[in-house]
């Protein structure tokens, strides 16, 4: 990054007035210039003894010769300054300071975790004590209390461009470790994901935690992340949570997932966002937590799983067992519901529904009714069928397991319904409830 020198308008004319500082005669100016370059050094120690007096632990770096750079750059940006004072025109421009020491201490204050407060004030303690100096040369050589009041104004302009570089030093270095921080983050997550570790993973674990601060959780779980957009704003998921937007998917690993509250504020983190977050496991078998979001995430893709927002694979046990191995159901299926094929495919449905409600409730035709929505003599004679198609099969405690395992299946990818239960309820008599018509025929 290329830093701007920093600069500062001299105390001279601006529109239709002329400054008081051009008042004073040049014999006056060339004696306050002179003066206050032969003491710039001693000046520049006095700050930077005071600067360190006032915060002990700011480090010094020297340069190639062994003098400290600070101090340089505190003694050159007072001779720069004092030098354009001298010039009688001031249309020549501002003055200049080469950047490097100044956008140094913003890099500086960033890579050491402090804030621009403390390096705004190291600045302003030194013009102030610069100010103090200046003012004491005013004196002697008699300089008028107007042209030295414009001079304050000028130095804390000159201030302001120093301040500039500094930040842009700062961001540099912000940007710097942001980035070294992700890549140490990034760095972790794949280890944590791996399939398979080399050599002891708790130890590599702790080690790549250790350098970007986190602590190792018990327990994790990992989500993966459906971008609502391409330029999606990162959902803001805390410091805790380690996010990795780089994939097509984005990936993250929640700790504590069961600590108190965490689902509430990770739903509120991701608004606008839809993706699913695995079960919770130990943190060495991250990558199982990992798999079942991914199959969440498939699941959802294919409308098989309510899309537009974050699931949790604990609240979706059912679709996630039962809808993952199709083949092997789906092979099942064909033997285990081989007697409906002989069907049509509606009255098949309704068989199917039908034995799956019984197989569900372990009741008679009244239970049964109840849960399909139907006439409890229309259950009775599906039933009949159902008994006559399977046989003594029917009774057998593994093959209903089975064939429960199907139903389920086929109802979860919506082959078959789930009853009419929510919209047509069975009076407690038997009769259809008003708002549909009653019939015994059955379907």
């Amino acid at each position: 990054m290329t830093a701007q020198p920093a600069t500062v308008t001299p105390p001279a004319a601006t529109g239709a007035a002329r400054s008081a500082w051009h008042e004073v005669p040049r014999l006056q100016v060339r004696r306050f210039a002179a003066i206050a370059k032969a003491e710039a050094p001693e000046l520049a120690e006095e700050i930077l003894r005071e600067i360190r007096r006032e915060y002990p632990h700011l480090p010094l770096v020297l340069d190639e010769n062994g003098e400290p750079m600070a101090l340089v750059g505190i003694r050159r940006a007072i001779e720069v300054f004092v030098q354009h004072l001298e010039h009688a025109d001031y249309s020549t421009g501002r003055p200049t300071v080469p950047p490097g020491v100044f956008q140094d201490f913003g890099r500086g204050e960033g890579l050491n975790g402090r804030t621009l407060d403390s390096l705004q004030a190291i600045y302003r303690m030194g013009v102030r004590l610069a100010w103090r100096r200046f003012a004491d040369i005013g004196q002697r050589v008699e300089i008028p209390p107007p042209a030295m009041y414009e001079l304050v104004d000028a130095g804390y302009e000159y201030l302001d461009g120093l301040v500039d570089q500094s930040v842009r030093g700062y961001a540099e270095a912000a940007a710097r470790q942001a980035g070294e921080r992700l890549r140490l983050q990034r760095r972790l997550m794949e280890l944590l994901l791996a399939e398979r570790h080399r050599g002891d993973p708790a130890d590599a674990l702790a080690e790549r935690a250790a350098r970007i601060g986190w602590q190792l959780p018990d327990k994790v779980a990992v989500g993966v992340l459906l971008r609502p957009a391409r330029e999606a704003v990162a959902p803001a998921v805390g410091q805790g949570v380690l996010l990795d937007l780089e994939y097509e998917q984005p990936r993250m690993v929640v700790p504590e997932p069961d600590a108190a509250g965490r689902p509430e504020l990770l739903q509120r983190a991701l608004t606008g966002w839809a993706g699913a977050i695995g079960p919770p496991v130990p943190l060495t078998d991250a990558a199982k937590s990992l798999r079942w979001a991914e199959a969440a995430v498939r699941l959802m893709e294919r409308r098989l799983l309510p899309a537009g927002e974050v699931l949790f694979c604990t609240e979706h046990t059912e679709a996630l067992v039962l809808l993952q191995p199709e083949e092997l159901l789906d092979d099942l299926a064909l033997r285990c519901l081989a007697p409906l094929a002989h069907c049509g495919p509606a009255h098949a449905r309704r068989l199917a529904e039908t034995l799956l409600g019984w197989l569900e409730t372990r009741g008679g035709a009244p239970e049964v009714a109840e849960r399909l929505g139907v006439h409890p003599q229309t259950v009775r004679y599906r039933l009949r069928q159902i008994r006559e198609l399977w046989g003594d099969e029917i009774d057998d405690p593994d093959r209903r397991f089975e064939l429960e395992l199907v139903l389920r299946a086929r109802r979860l990818r919506g082959e078959i319904g789930r009853g009419g239960a929510q919209s047509r309820r069975v009076a407690p008599t038997g009769r259809r409830a008003r708002s549909r018509p009653t019939t015994t025929r059955p379907e």
